[in-house]
């Protein structure tokens, strides 16, 4: 008879709870029975840990084992504490030193041969474990993604016999090491974007105050090509910011690239994406588009193509930041702090407003095109632009380019700056008391402001939202105070009538 205790991690969200695995041995009949809300995958354990500790030549205990993960109202998911619970069997067997345990996590799937397998979720389990003083045990697979938790102590082991004798002072078990970091592709460069003088001028201003922007115009023009060349004119992340996009990336199931923890997520789904594709979801909440985007940015094409309730689960996590998930087991909370970008053709066949005359849409068809898109939704959207077809001249291929990535970034990691500095946050943003406090206008330039809201028909937050792209441009331009120009210009992006609007009307 024994009773042995083993530190774990459980998954909810991007939080990794503590899970304690109890294991106690008794007299009488053998068998193995998991309590503590274990799904499927858990309960199956049994039969995983029963092969790997006979293959790593231990002996299985013949008499009835009781395993219990604490607390015992957190549900368990996942093949993640198939480790611990060997080692607990080990260790109130008397066969390594229970002792040893106390101050270790251990995660990891075991493999009939007792060979480690990678889990999801290791970047949470690392940062907490390091929460709480405790060194942290993970598979091969696992262990660049572990350290990217600096100051963890992170270890990596191959199978449950390399486990089984650093823990009886045989042999250490090698740190977990950063991988080297990957450079952006080269390719993804704003150079490659021909004429569109306003569009670049508009993604220079969505990329220094992280403002959201829609983009209209006829197939071909570039939109998309534009929407790819954002994520190359941001700044880079900040250390904090890389470990909660990296900590997304690492409970969503599609794994997480440690080699790329620091660029920023350029996520572009398709349209017929479900609601719960996009904000995430499922009986075992996983993140969504908007999660996998935080920080980075969400590319949305065919906006009206987009199933209307689909879209219209945007408008909370534009403003908030994050996204809840409210299931009847389960509650999860992920961030969601993603900078949109929309891109639509101004109807049905994409050609109305072209001067060339080839767009034979009914009225009626435009407007029921365009009013797939809710007024709340397009409320939120700072920038909307026309991008125009180009003229032949411009796709030859001697014509002039434009600047090129680098440029523009250090024109908006210097406007950046100047945010962090005077709010310590973009001006995106910005929150009511900020608003006020850092885009005061001058008095003829607030009676523009009133005047352009009562003509344009603006709500509140438009006009906030108006104040804050004004504010980005004053940064660009290195001005202490929003001009009469940075005003213009911002209302500017806000009465753009879109191509055909006439027709439509």
């Amino acid at each position: 008879m024994g009773l042995a205790l083993v530190h774990s991690r459980a998954r909810i969200g991007v939080r990794a709870p503590a899970v304690t695995v109890e294991v106690h041995i008794g007299g009488g009949l053998p068998r193995m029975n998991i309590v503590g809300l274990p799904e499927a995958a858990v309960r199956e354990a049994k039969d995983r840990v029963r092969a790997a500790i006979l293959c790593a030549q231990f002996e299985f205990p013949a008499g009835p084992i009781t395993v219990n993960l604490a607390p015992a109202d957190l549900p368990k998911d996942g093949g993640r504490y198939d480790l611990p619970i060997a080692l607990g069997v080990l260790a109130a067997s008397g066969q390594i030193p229970g002792e040893a345990l106390a101050d270790t996590e251990f995660i990891g799937e075991l493999g009939l041969t007792g060979r480690l397998r990678s889990v999801d979720g290791v970047l949470p389990a690392a940062l907490a474990a390091q929460a709480e003083g405790r060194a942290l045990v993970v598979p091969p697979d696992n262990a660049a993604e572990a350290a990217l938790a600096t100051g963890a102590d992170c270890r990596s082991a191959r199978t449950l016999l390399e486990v089984c004798a650093a823990l009886t002072g045989q042999r250490a078990l090698p740190e977990a090491t950063v991988a080297a970091d990957a450079v952006t592709p080269s390719q993804a460069d704003l150079v490659d974007v021909r004429g569109q003088a306003q569009a670049r001028r508009a993604l220079e201003i969505a990329a220094a105050g992280r403002h959201h922007l829609l983009m209209a115009g006829p197939p071909g023009c570039g939109k998309t090509l534009l929407a790819s060349r954002l994520p190359g004119i941001l700044p880079p992340m900040t250390q904090d910011e890389a470990l909660e996009a990296a900590a997304v990336a690492s409970v969503s199931g599609h794994g997480l690239e440690p080699a790329l923890w620091k660029q920023r997520r350029y996520r572009a789904p398709h349209h017929t994406a479900s609601a719960v594709a996009l904000v995430g979801g499922g009986a075992l909440p996983r993140p969504g588009e908007i999660s996998l985007a935080h920080h980075g940015v969400l590319f949305l094409d065919e906006l009206p193509e987009w199933n209307r309730h689909t879209l219209e689960v945007l408008r909370e996590p534009l403003e908030s930041g994050h996204v809840h998930i409210s299931r009847a087991a389960r509650q999860c909370t992920f961030p969601a702090r993603f900078q949109l970008v929309a891109a639509m053709n101004p109807c049905p066949c994409g050609w109305a407003g072209d001067p060339s005359g080839r767009c034979r849409c009914h009225a009626d068809a435009i407007a029921r095109y365009r009013g797939r898109i809710s007024g709340p939704l397009l409320d939120r959207i700072d920038l909307h632009i026309n991008v125009p077809r180009l003229p032949p001249a411009d796709l030859r291929p001697d014509a002039p380019t434009g600047e090129s990535s680098a440029t523009v970034r250090a024109r908006v990691q210097a406007a950046t700056a100047r945010q962090m500095q005077r709010a310590g946050r973009p001006n995106a943003q910005l929150d009511q008391a900020g608003t006020n406090a850092h885009c005061r206008l001058s008095a003829d330039d607030q009676q523009l402001l009133e005047r352009a809201v009562d003509a344009l028909q603006l709500s509140a937050r438009a006009m906030h939202r108006c104040l804050r792209v004004a504010r980005t441009i004053a940064d660009l331009d290195d001005s202490h105070a929003i001009g009469s120009a940075h005003l213009a210009e911002a209302l500017g992006y806000r009465s753009q009538p879109m191509p055909g609007a006439a027709q439509a009307a």
